[in-house]
């Protein structure tokens, strides 16, 4: 086949965004002359259609989030009979599927940074993180989080309009499961790799807040509390000290002592990564009173062979050898 003939057809799936498509014509124009085979009828032609409906669908799209938030604008009636109540405009319904289509449509990091540019944050923060309903509240905290997912500009935003303390309070004290765990993950979206959501969630005492979700009854903000914790003690390791202050240790430990379930799997992750270089974890971790060594030689009699629990009896192996089977001076360095 002769040289560019194959770029005489249109290629077989064309771009999955806007960008990938500009980054396509971009670099089809600027190649060397002597690199670049005229552009055929047919292939100009697509390209042409499929730049025109690449745009097409991000303006419908950014005239989705406008409708959206026109919905979400709507203040509560101030009295019976009020124009919004009679054509339904206040109608928690509407409200609801307004964010989850937003949700949907901000899983696009394009259409997250418009939905901020149109104001949809701070409608976020300044109504619905706090709205009476918790149906909207637990919603409102999701769209927080999804778009904050990797977008520094959005997860600074979100910062300055002060969703950290709103999102930890929900998590600390809102009675509605739903909004403790979407709360949690809006949470988990603003501190990972990010500096200053991470200095926030520290100055709002943070910590102590992923502690108690960690004694709560539901499971699942349980495992998803744990998982956080061992997270940013991995990219963190510098907080072991305030963590090991505020008696982290002997909470993990109790948690372990409770009833058996997947749960621990995540505690002994976070008591793990938690005493790892750092012999004042260790040590605290040998103390007499916290029964932890019994406990861990127990655990794993019960976890052998039972390869569903295989990642949690390796946590415990490993806490046996880093806590009591080496000399914490030899077994832990110096940070």
């Amino acid at each position: 086949m002769a040289d560019g003939g194959a770029g005489s057809q249109p290629p077989r799936e064309p771009p999955r965004s806007l960008q990938g498509l500009l980054q396509m014509a971009v670099t089809a124009g600027t190649a060397e002359p002597s690199q670049r085979a005229p552009m055929s009828h047919e292939r100009r032609q697509w390209l042409q259609e499929a730049m025109a409906e690449a745009f097409k669908g991000q303006l419908e799209e950014v005239e989705q989030m406008k409708e959206c938030l026109r919905v979400l604008e709507v203040q509560p009636p101030s009295g019976e009979g009020g124009e919004s109540s009679e054509h339904g405009l206040d109608d928690p319904s509407r409200q609801e599927r307004a964010l989850e289509l937003l949700a949907e449509l901000c899983e696009n990091l394009d259409n997250a940074a418009d939905f901020c540019k149109l104001d949809g944050m701070r409608l976020l923060a300044h109504q619905y993180l706090e709205h009476p309903d918790p149906e909207l509240r637990w919603r409102a905290a999701h769209l927080v989080g999804t778009c904050s997912q990797n977008v520094p500009t959005v997860q600074e935003q979100a910062l300055a309009l002060g969703c950290m303390r709103k999102l930890l309070r929900l998590l600390d004290h809102d009675p509605g499961e739903m909004v403790r765990i979407k709360a949690l993950f809006a949470i988990s979206c603003l501190v990972r790799a990010q500096e200053a959501g991470l200095l926030q969630f520290l100055r709002l005492d943070g910590f102590s807040v992923l502690m108690r979700a960690m004694q709560s009854p539901v499971q699942k903000l349980k495992v998803k509390s744990a998982f956080l914790l061992q997270n940013l003690l991995l990219d963190h390791p510098e907080h072991k000290e305030t963590l090991c202050s505020m008696g982290m240790v002997q909470q993990l430990v109790a948690l372990i002592h409770s009833e058996h379930s997947s749960f621990h799997e995540h505690v002994l992750g976070a008591l793990c990564s938690l005493v790892t270089d750092f012999p004042q974890g260790v040590w605290e971790c040998r103390e007499p009173q916290l029964g932890l060594e019994e406990l861990l030689r127990a655990r794993c009699q019960l976890l052998q062979d039972q390869e569903e629990f295989q990642e949690e009896l390796e946590f415990c192996e490993r806490l046996l050898r880093i806590c009591f089977q080496t000399p914490p001076e030899e077994s832990s360095m110096d940070r």
